[in-house]
């Protein structure tokens, strides 16, 4: 029945709204962002390359994580940009699946990331006296292959199930980006696997990282209440905040949106979540480990 009517080519990415006022406000504050997310992260990657006093486990993983949030915000916001600029909101169905992949790869493997990081901390705080041996160059470079190899095959499936969906009218995806259940929401065709394997996707992809760095968190608290003095216990916690408010962040915003029971009525405030982890997150992130973290700060001064 579908093949005898109009095949959608575009889809229209209605994101946050339109008017010309609001357009011009939106393209100014998220072209701010975009310069911000891009600047200060690649801040932090060159300071992690220059500074010998850097070269740790820890800012290696800080360096990944910043390069991942580089590459998260340029298959987002420059589209974003394009769309409030000149006003046309349309992506080509290939453009919609390309961004998709891309951002979900990312996004699965920043949880691997968060969550190795997480194991980094555990080790430095819970294991000191083995740390050096244990969390090496070779493993340091194992594990952050591993979660950016993990996250780029693990949906490439979801993404052709996605892609192989009929598409046939209407074609407004209430959205600023290409996700998985506007997308398919839109289809045309029976879309009860292909829903069914996202969700299943999304929870293979977040909850074990998740649960990781959940109890990684949960023995650094532990062992480091045990601490009987003051000082070692305030800094086995300062090693530690930075990074657990990223991965309270991250984490908050993205299992809302993917893992909670997913019903139509959620779509409109899930675009609000999604906010959080596709652009506030990367914008965040340096400024979080920046002003909280002695090292960087006077990295910074020093340069």
């Amino acid at each position: 029945e579908w093949k005898n009517k109009t095949v959608v080519t575009k889809f229209l990415l209605l994101g946050f709204g339109n008017g010309p006022e609001l357009d011009s406000l939106l393209f100014l504050m998220f072209l701010s962002i975009c310069i911000m997310t891009i600047t200060g992260n690649a801040l932090i990657i060159m300071l992690m390359v220059a500074n010998r006093h850097l070269c740790t486990p820890m800012y290696f993983f800080l360096g990944n994580l910043a390069c991942l949030e580089i590459c998260y915000s340029s298959n987002i916001l420059p589209r974003m940009l394009l769309s409030y600029l000149g006003g046309d909101r349309s992506i080509s169905v290939n453009g919609c699946f390309t961004q998709y992949y891309f951002f979900s790869c990312l996004a699965a493997a920043e949880c691997c990331l968060l969550a190795v990081m997480s194991y980094d901390r555990f080790l430095a705080v819970c294991k000191p006296l083995h740390y050096p041996s244990r969390m090496n160059h070779t493993l340091c470079l194992q594990l952050a292959a591993t979660s950016w190899i993990s996250g780029f095959l693990s949906n490439s499936i979801l993404t052709f199930l996605i892609s192989d969906l009929n598409f046939c009218g209407p074609n407004e995806i209430e959205h600023f980006f290409c996700d998985s259940f506007p997308v398919i929401k839109l289809s045309c065709s029976g879309t009860h696997m292909t829903g069914l394997v996202t969700s299943v996707m999304a929870d293979v992809c977040s909850l074990p990282p998740f649960l990781l760095t959940f109890s990684s968190y949960l023995y650094i608290i532990i062992t480091a209440m045990r601490i009987p003095s003051a000082t070692g216990r305030k800094k086995a916690f300062s090693t530690c905040s930075s990074h657990l408010i990223v991965v309270i962040l991250f984490y908050w915003s993205i299992l809302t949106v993917y893992v909670l029971p997913h019903r139509d009525s959620q779509i409109s405030p899930n675009k609000v979540f999604s906010i959080f982890y596709t652009i506030l997150t990367p914008l965040v992130n340096p400024l979080i480990y920046s002003l909280r973290n002695k090292e960087v700060k006077e990295a910074l001064q020093k340069e």
